[in-house]
């Protein structure tokens, strides 16, 4: 079967990637554009993880990308920022539903393990995946982080993850633990995340991999 996997430029969701891969199915990395939220060298490090993944996954991985620096903005403007991570999130499962819908994927792949970051508590994980159509699949949701590690090293994705080339701009500093699906919903329809998210999945182009530009 085929899944969307979002890959970001970190250490965990290439090697959730990975399992799912080795399990046999077919993955379509979707990495998200920030634009000027965003380090410049994220993009490439994505890119580079997608021909790492490819190299180990010979013609079972494809790469698209977002331009989801749409809904950051349109977050950033008129919604609490305390949500940010979360709309952050729920936008991007959003573009994850309908290209899975575009290119027949039966399910989406995320790289969360619980509790590690504020978006991963547990009532935040229920928050962002509430009216997604496609099933959630998170590998590495009992894992801890030396587990993961262990097999970026292993699977070679961790030297190109742990670069540090800076963080998210559109990160608060003190995000949300606990949302509720509700208020989330009402900060959703604030910060106009249907709308974006939207936007966000007819820019979404697929990115040729083994060459960089």
């Amino acid at each position: 079967m085929k899944f969307v996997s979002l890959l970001s430029s970190g250490i965990d969701s290439p090697v959730a990637t990975h399992l799912m891969l080795r399990a046999g199915h077919e993955a379509l990395l979707l990495h998200m554009d920030g634009g000027r939220f965003y380090p410049p060298e994220e993009n490439e490090k994505a890119r580079m993880l997608a021909d790492k993944l490819s190299s180990i996954h010979p013609k079972k991985v494809r790469l698209f990308r977002s331009p989801h620096e749409i809904s950051l903005s349109s977050f950033s403007d008129n919604a609490n920022r305390k949500y940010t991570c979360l709309l952050c999130k729920k936008s991007m499962m959003k573009v994850a539903d309908g290209l899975c819908d575009m290119e027949g994927a039966s399910f989406i792949v995320m790289g969360d393990s619980l509790g590690q970051v504020a978006s991963q508590t547990l009532l935040n994980l229920a928050a962002v995946s509430a009216g997604i159509g496609h099933h959630i699949i998170r590998p590495l949701i009992g894992f801890d982080k030396i587990e993961i590690e262990r097999i970026a090293r292993e699977i070679g994705t961790y030297e190109i993850s742990s670069r540090d080339i800076g963080s998210c701009k559109a990160a608060p500093r003190y995000p949300i633990t606990k949302a509720e699906p509700a208020r989330l919903e009402e900060e959703a329809e604030k910060g106009g995340l249907s709308t974006s998210s939207e936007k966000v999945l007819e820019g979404t182009e697929e990115v040729t991999l083994g060459r960089h530009r």
